[in-house]
């Protein structure tokens, strides 16, 4: 069969293969990643590279946008029936790029930000200093409670009022429970500030019915399109009509250029999968499987966040258990033996964000693969071993022979 990378450029064809062998013949368990169908591969390859479309469907800067325009039009209306939205914007190039089109739309710069700290669950996006949104916002954050792990809202109320923001942010990375989307939005109500819910990690569990949506009790909704909800990659952004030039302007010609409509078309693509009924059964089995990788890391001497969690994510506290295992170290053995997961601070951090004391896994990617609990807790089982003697080479071996079999067992694309 004709290989058009390989013929054209053997060396990105070469790393582009090895890629797809290397997640093929390892269990990604990096809680933000999942594997998108082939159809949704093949979508973000087309010939809608090539278009410009600058503007929106009926109203371009540009000619022969009657296709794109189609295909634009498409995973609008199926965003607005997996979230129940009133306006969308599928445009963002990522979560953060939807973030800062809010931003945009809603603040003036200097105005202030109430956001989850980094290190107790947030991201780089809610208003870190390295980070766009912590250079043009004044940014103040909350945290949860050291002893629970749990976000203590009567706290979060007690500091709105504190610092009087113009808008809350709720949402996070590697926060494994559910908001209260319903408090927070009182919360904001009453010292008059925007709420804008970030369910990036968690827009397929939402768009299934099995984690609560913000969708009332938020004014603007923003997300990724490429992890749980397994579609083309980028960001989406959700709003009542109220808001919708205002955030259209931010999008284009706001923060971005013409958008990439071979993207775009990924998204409409993966959304019209995510409309069909086996997608519940897929976003309820992730849940399932953190369950039970929570259950096993738990009953094996490991201390969770929180204690457990509510989604598809595990966020483990390495102090207690393994004091000298530091974030990194956990990283770099477990993916010696085939396991793919991300170093993690954790509330109270007190290593760099490159060391960490925690590391983050989830079970979006495995479940998509065809895992279920059994072999879930047969991966956890594992991820203690390596945890517990990451220097011992005969429980290193054994664990990557069963990585293999169980790769070869669960194909990604077969």
């Amino acid at each position: 069969m004709p290989d058009p990378i390989r013929d054209a450029d053997p060396t990105i064809a070469a790393a582009v293969e090895s890629e797809r062998e290397r997640q093929e013949s390892t269990l990604g368990m990096i809680a933000s990643e999942n594997h998108v169908s082939e159809a949704v591969l093949t979508a973000q390859g087309t010939a809608l590279t090539n278009k410009y479309a600058e503007g929106y469907p009926g109203a371009r800067y540009y000619g022969g946008c009657e296709h794109v325009d189609e295909v634009e039009r498409t995973a609008i209306e199926r965003a607005k029936s997996l979230w129940g939205a009133d306006h969308v914007n599928v445009q963002p190039h990522s979560g953060t790029q939807a973030n800062m089109g809010v931003y945009f739309a809603a603040l003036e710069p200097g105005e202030t930000i109430l956001s989850l700290d980094l290190t107790h669950g947030g991201h780089l996006s809610h208003g870190h200093h390295v980070n766009f949104s912590g250079q043009l916002y004044e940014v103040e954050q909350y945290e949860v409670d050291p002893k629970t792990g749990y976000i203590d809202y009567d706290a979060l109320a007690e500091r709105a009022r504190a610092v009087d923001p113009a808008m809350i942010v709720s949402g996070s990375s590697a926060y494994p429970r559910e908001f209260d989307w319903e408090r927070i939005g009182e919360i904001a109500d009453a010292v008059d500030a925007f709420h804008l819910a970030d369910i990036a990690h968690i827009t397929g569990l939402v768009a299934a019915g099995v984690h609560s949506s913000p969708a009332e009790h938020a004014d603007f909704v923003t997300g990724s399109t490429h992890k749980t909800i397994r579609s083309g990659r980028g960001g989406i952004i959700m709003c009542d009509e109220a808001y919708a030039d205002d955030v259209d302007s931010a999008v284009f010609p706001g923060s971005q250029g013409g958008p990439l409509m071979h993207n775009v078309a990924g998204k409409a693509v993966g959304f019209g999968e995510a409309l069909e009924p086996a997608f519940e059964e897929y976003a309820s089995r992730t849940v399932e499987n953190a369950s039970a990788l929570a259950a096993v890391l738990r009953d094996r001497g490991l201390s969770l966040v929180s204690g457990g969690t509510d989604k598809h994510l595990v966020l483990v506290d390495l102090r207690e258990s393994h004091p000298d295992l530091t974030g990194d170290d956990a990283e770099a053995a477990l993916s010696d033996v085939g396991i793919v997961l991300n170093k993690n601070t954790v509330p109270g951090e007190t290593r760099s964000p490159f060391v960490t004391s925690g590391i983050r896994i989830g079970t979006s990617a495995l479940t998509t693969r065809g895992f279920g609990p059994e072999e879930i807790e047969t991966v956890a089982h594992h991820i203690a071993d390596v945890l517990d003697a990451p220097d011992d080479d005969a429980t290193l071996e054994r664990v990557s022979e069963s990585v293999d079999d169980l790769c070869e067992s669960f194909p990604v694309y077969g």
